[in-house]
């Protein structure tokens, strides 16, 4: 590669709109990290998206943020949105694009390796992500529907936490603080942000164990 430069827009550097065409998704959903809509053009990119909100390191997220142009060794220009940005809380950041490991073609792994010689340049983070571990996806997804703050309750959420100060079952240490009905939508905006944790690499179930400090895979 002769030269690779980023050059960074504000917003989109081309439009996401929620429609279908030629066989792709191109259409937004929210994030909590950013109180926002960030674009999406692939089930794997929505996939993606919602573990990036999960993630405690990230503070900011954009989607398609820059294009990338460089020329290649045979004079060719070349040029390619990355699909995420991510800003992280130590001021660095995370670039993603997202594509399945089957999916990825010579031309594109030519992208993807300009794209990590210009991140390690800037000292970015920089990830090719295919499809997230299943149980894990499926526990944060289920998390993400109950990641809006007013499923914080200040009483019911302090009474939780002292419930799992001891590492509990989850529906047992529901059952101490009150109705499970009333008390798990509760339990769970704590596990989204963190505050309660648990194994989510294990399907989410009424004996999973909770607890208040991180839990070892």
């Amino acid at each position: 590669m002769s030269s690779a430069f980023p050059s960074p827009r504000h917003g989109q550097c081309r439009s996401r709109r929620a429609r279908r065409c030629a066989g792709s998704l191109r259409t937004r959903a929210s994030a909590t990290t950013t109180d926002s809509m960030v674009g999406y053009e692939s089930w794997l990119e929505r996939d993606r998206l919602v573990l990036v909100d999960f993630d405690p390191e990230v503070v900011g997220i954009a989607s398609q943020l820059f294009w990338l142009f460089w020329t290649t060794a045979e004079g060719k220009a070349r040029s390619h949105a990355r699909d995420y940005f991510a800003r992280l809380g130590d001021g660095s950041a995370l670039v993603l694009d997202v594509r399945a490991a089957d999916r990825i073609k010579p031309r594109d792994q030519v992208a993807f390796d300009a794209t990590r010689e210009v991140c390690e340049a800037l000292g970015w983070r920089y990830e090719v992500a295919g499809a997230p571990p299943a149980a894990l996806l499926a526990n944060v997804r289920w998390l993400a529907g109950y990641r809006h703050p007013r499923h914080r309750l200040p009483d019911a959420a302090a009474a939780l936490r002292a419930a799992f100060a001891p590492p509990v079952g989850l529906l047992d240490g529901a059952e101490q603080v009150g109705d499970p009905i009333a008390v798990l939508p509760v339990l769970f905006h704590l596990l989204w942000c963190r505050e309660l944790h648990t194994d989510l690499n294990r399907p989410l179930h009424p004996d999973v164990v909770i607890a208040t400090e991180a839990v070892s895979p």
